[in-house]
């Protein structure tokens, strides 16, 4: 794909459109012209694929000029000229962002009605149906959780980057322990350098935890003792009498055991989280996990006698050699489960992933697209909602990751991140800690991504961590 500007330079805002609409490797070029005259600027977008060009023009008052509605614009031209070219209307029309609900969160805080907020996604963006019911309904779900907020609240991660071995479609930088766990204890150590000065910062500040997420990696590749130990000294650091919702990321099935499950219970988690990713074994070998869909059954009985009401269940739409059929299997056996949360992503391939490097054959776009349909059919009639979604470049067929709830068990931490609703404090390797300042900006601080990195500076990660309690200071 060629993407040629000309009389502007908002590259990133057409090139990710592009993308979405054509993929990387298409043949389409695409020439985007910003002409500036004293009444309007005016957007000329053509798109050339083989023989076939198509071209569209878009305007806006030059009086009304800023970065936001030019962009805007000029991604709305690129839809319209692409539209010629492609099989299927894109389902998210123009929207090219990873956060497609903050343009109907923001509508509905603003005092507007979800009737406008879907007519804002039709008319301005072209989104389809069934993502504009996505979107509202998200957004509807994240008004709920701001509600829940007061001024002095924050979120709270603590990551730990470790995994037994590593999935063949995974790109999150953890450490594949397998029998080598020399690294766990020294990182252990670490960072409960961390949470001994982030808990003395907290109470200092007057901050309270709303929610607190433990993930990774895959937590639960602690052993019992370990994860009784870090639960333990949370606990000991932190007040909790505030916090509505503690998760702990339980993922793989081989890494979870009544003990363990009972020990993060006793210990306070009231939330835990079981990800099957499919439930066909053929898939889960393909897909580089070692158990089978027996044992996601057993750690979800196991879960429940442990005392969890609130369980979060994951899929992934697009797996290496699934089908329509075998997908809607495993959503099928997941949802008689009754979980709380099903949580469905769709496959973005992603460099560093094994399923990347290897070019391994993946279903079509056509399949992906009647597993989600599935999906949305299926949960809907179940009595799930809708609380939370958002995107990924590389994503198969251009769709999203959607968290679907039901009993009014909305995952807070996922809303609160996601939509970036107040600061959510970050421990532990490849944390990133995202403070909300007063003017509604960001500022975003890094942990060190690998554990062994991580060690080695924990002396400038924890004067980093002073450093962000200096802007919270000034919220």
């Amino acid at each position: 794909m060629q993407v040629i500007l000309q009389g502007h330079e908002d590259r990133y805002a057409v090139e990710q459109l592009a993308m979405s609409l054509f993929g990387v490797d298409s043949p389409a070029q695409i020439v985007s012209k910003l002409y500036r005259g004293k009444s309007w600027l005016t957007g000329v977008t053509t798109v050339t694929v083989g023989e076939k060009t198509s071209r569209s023009v878009r305007r806006l008052q030059a009086k009304a000029e800023d970065v936001r509605l030019r962009r805007r614009m000029l991604q709305q031209g690129l839809y319209r000229a692409a539209l010629p070219h492609l099989e299927n209307v894109p389902a998210w029309g123009a929207l090219a962002g990873v956060r497609p609900t903050k343009i109907t969160t923001k509508h509905l805080l603003q005092g507007n009605s979800e009737q406008s907020a879907h007519k804002l996604l039709k008319d301005v963006y072209f989104v389809t149906q069934p993502r504009r019911d996505l979107a509202v309904d998200c957004s509807r779900a994240t008004v709920q959780a701001q509600s829940l907020l007061q001024k002095d609240d924050i979120s709270l991660y603590v990551g730990i980057p470790f995994c037994p071995t590593r999935c063949a479609y995974c790109s999150f930088v953890s450490r594949s322990v397998g029998k080598r766990t020399e690294l766990l204890e020294p990182y252990l150590q670490a960072l409960y350098r961390e949470l001994e000065l982030t808990g003395r910062l907290l109470k200092k500040a007057g901050k309270h935890i709303r929610s607190l997420y433990i993930g990774g990696g895959t937590p639960t590749t602690l052993s019992s003792a370990q994860m009784a130990t870090l639960l333990g000294r949370i606990q000991e650091t932190f007040d909790l009498s505030r916090c509505l919702e503690f998760t702990v990321e339980g993922g793989r099935p081989d890494t979870l055991d009544e003990e363990k499950l009972r020990t993060i219970f006793d210990l306070g988690a009231d939330r835990m989280s079981i990800n099957p990713q499919s439930m066909v074994d053929s898939v889960l070998r393909a897909s580089g996990r070692p158990h089978k869909a027996e044992d996601v059954l057993r750690s979800y009985r196991q879960a429940v006698a442990a005392g969890f009401e609130n369980i979060n269940m994951d899929l992934i739409a697009g797996l290496p050699g699934d089908t329509v059929v075998g997908f809607c299997h495993s959503l099928d056996t997941v949802a008689a489960l009754e979980p709380s949360n099903i949580t469905v992503h769709t496959l973005a391939l992603k460099k560093g992933a094994d399923l990347f490097e290897k070019k391994v054959a993946l279903p079509t776009a056509e399949a992906v697209t009647q597993m989600v349909d599935y999906t949305n059919r299926t949960l809907r009639s179940l009595g799930y909602k809708p609380y939370y979604l958002y995107r990924q470049k590389y994503m198969s067929g251009s769709f999203e990751n959607v968290g679907w709830s039901r009993d009014g068990r909305d995952c807070l931490y996922n809303i609160y991140m996601m939509e970036e609703l107040h600061t959510i404090l970050s421990l532990g390797g490849g944390g990133m800690t995202k403070v909300n300042l007063p003017d509604g900006t960001l500022e975003r601080f890094h942990n060190p991504k690998f554990p062994e990195q991580y060690i080695e500076q924990i002396d400038s990660v924890l004067r980093q961590k002073e450093e962000m309690f200096r802007l919270l200071g000034k919220e």
